[in-house]
């Protein structure tokens, strides 16, 4: 799933380099933590969240189909 956030991340964005993700596990499954330029903040979120949501949603299926749950934060 990290790979795919960053996949995602990196083709929304004009600094890819900045793209950081990490993984952690907690009792309620896996968290996502995004980091991305400042600049680049708003892309990533989108309008209205738009393009945060749509990436949430790839994240919770792929969870879905690997039988765990998952979320993702913006950082």
């Amino acid at each position: 799933m990290k790979e795919l956030v960053e996949y995602v991340a990196r083709a929304i964005v004009n600094s890819p380099d900045d793209v950081v993700v990490t993984e952690e596990e907690n009792e309620q499954g896996i968290v996502l933590k995004l980091q991305v330029a400042d600049e680049d903040k708003g892309r990533v979120i989108g309008k209205q969240g738009r393009m945060a949501e749509a990436i949430r949603t790839l994240v919770r299926v792929k969870a879905a189909k690997n039988g765990t749950r998952a979320s993702l934060e913006i950082i």
